[in-house]
């Protein structure tokens, strides 16, 4: 083989495929979704290029290290694109037919998508994640007459979670817990951030791994924050040590062949002053009110304005 002959996409299938997180019936449900979701557009064939999507339909959570993934699905056939780094992974974790793409040659990944999808003339994407550059190149590539965005659409398809999904998070919850009592049992006074986290990310994945044997450990972790490291919820974890009167957030993300879960606590060391005693406890008012208001019929924006409007009275 020379460079002038490698092929710019190929199929390898390399080991049996380990037993996917939902059957396969359920991702042909998923899919079928989607086909319908593209009849009542008027959509030939669909490119899905992140990774909520793709894992939704395919079972296949990609790692992208600067590299295109796809799900291509038109109306009789369905497929993964990934990057030949990857081997047979995607292959043995996807729950359709699999296209690798060489990097022999800039762009085969569009070579890649348009073999499966001929001459479709309306394509769906999703505009919410292609980039321009991207969609450039796919109008070069696959000189569509048009191209239609499908994203708000999968979206909501999504939104409503089917019996294995919501038995899946309620594992997720559980397991949240499992971190939640690892970091609460190695909190003390000088011990650092990044161990405390290091207890509880351990202890999650300790028990994802008993729980789901066969799943891909990865991407569960822990954001547990003290003192000032408080004041941005997203702040990374530090090597700060705990002292006496910290204000501490707990915070476990068991994620679960791409679906995630949160525990999210706050907590001090010794006493809170009457102060931060005050917002705590308008808080865990807030937590219950809502708790209270979910139920079939209630919108989102309707639970958030009782809310707001409880936090209005106590003047925070």
């Amino acid at each position: 083989m020379t460079l002038s002959t490698r092929k710019d996409f190929y199929k390898f299938e390399n080991g049996e495929k380990p037993p996917l997180q939902f059957s396969q019936a359920e991702y042909d449900l998923r899919i079928n979704g989607l086909r319908n979701i593209m009849i009542e557009m008027g959509i030939e064939a669909t490119v899905l290029t992140s990774m909520h999507c793709v894992s939704y339909y395919t079972g296949f959570t990609y790692c992208s290290f600067g590299r295109p993934y796809a799900c291509v699905v038109t109306h009789d056939h369905a497929y993964t694109i990934s990057a030949g780094i990857d081997g047979g992974q995607p292959a043995r974790r996807s729950s359709t037919e699999n296209i690798i793409y060489s990097d022999w040659k800039r762009d085969n990944f569009w070579r890649a998508v348009k073999s499966c999808i001929s001459n479709a003339d309306i394509i769906g994407m999703e505009a919410d994640h292609l980039t321009i550059v991207q969609q450039s190149k796919l109008n070069e590539f696959l000189s569509p007459n048009k191209i239609v965005d499908v994203a708000p659409a999968s979206m909501k398809q999504r939104m409503i979670k089917s019996n294995d999904e919501l038995e899946l998070i309620r594992q997720g919850a559980r397991i949240a817990d499992i971190g939640g009592f690892a970091i609460h049992d190695a909190i003390s006074v000088g011990a650092r951030e990044i161990d405390i986290a290091m207890a509880g990310r351990d202890a999650m994945e300790f028990e994802i791994a008993k729980s789901f044997p066969h799943s891909e450990l990865r991407d569960t972790w822990v954001w547990f924050q003290s003192g000032v490291n408080t004041d941005g919820a997203h702040n990374p974890v530090t090597t700060r040590k705990l002292v006496e009167g910290d204000i501490l957030s707990l915070n476990t993300f068991p994620m679960i062949s791409g679906y995630y879960t949160a525990l999210e606590r706050t907590l001090f060391i010794g006493e809170p002053n009457k102060e931060s005693l005050k917002v705590w406890e308008a808080n865990i008012e807030a937590h219950e009110l809502g708790i209270s208001l979910i139920k079939e019929g209630a919108t989102c924006s309707g639970i958030t304005a009782e809310i707001n409007s409880l936090f209005e009275e106590k003047n925070l």
